[in-house]
């Protein structure tokens, strides 16, 4: 198999379970008074991504990401706000990888702090309500990093465990 065929292989069987994940996310229910609040379960596979293939590659899959789980189970509206948080995210993450001593699950928590940011900037631009950074970020940043160390640690263990596994040829 080409390298092409397996990148494109591989993208399709990431973006797959990330629609899958986005879809579980979306029925589970965390019980927090808060609107907007989700695990973020795709993020540990584009943390993955972020790791393990090539930055445009990995920008890629957000959108891809973001286009397929819109279609099928948002709108218009949810894919502007996803795409805004998904790429401020992926940007985010990139970064923490050439950090010295930032671990994956330090890149999972900046990256959902950002996509909380770029959600935020979304709904303050369209609702022209700027306090949304004062009374809603906050709540959205402390979740997010809960959520970050989890999906964080979920990637890391994965990924771990995949350097060590055999590559299927």
């Amino acid at each position: 198999m080409s390298e092409r065929t397996r990148r494109v292989a591989l993208s399709g069987l990431l973006t797959a379970m990330m629609v899958v994940l986005g879809y579980f996310d979306s029925v589970i229910q965390l019980p927090i008074p808060v609107p907007g609040i989700k695990l973020g379960l795709a993020n540990s596979v584009l943390l993955y991504a972020v790791y393990m293939l090539p930055a445009g590659q990995t920008l890629l899959l957000m959108a891809l990401k973001v286009l397929v789980t819109g279609f099928l189970f948002g709108n218009p509206q949810v894919m502007l706000y996803s795409f805004a948080g998904g790429l401020l995210s992926v940007l985010a993450m990139l970064l923490c990888r050439r950090a010295k001593g930032l671990s994956a699950v330090g890149a999972s928590v900046a990256g959902a702090a950002f996509h909380n940011v770029g959600q935020v900037l979304v709904a303050a631009w369209q609702l022209d309500l700027p306090e949304l950074f004062t009374f809603y970020l906050p709540v959205l940043l402390l979740v997010g990093i809960l959520t970050g160390v989890l999906t964080g640690t979920v990637a890391q263990m994965v990924m771990k465990y995949l350097r060590r596994a055999p590559r299927a040829r």
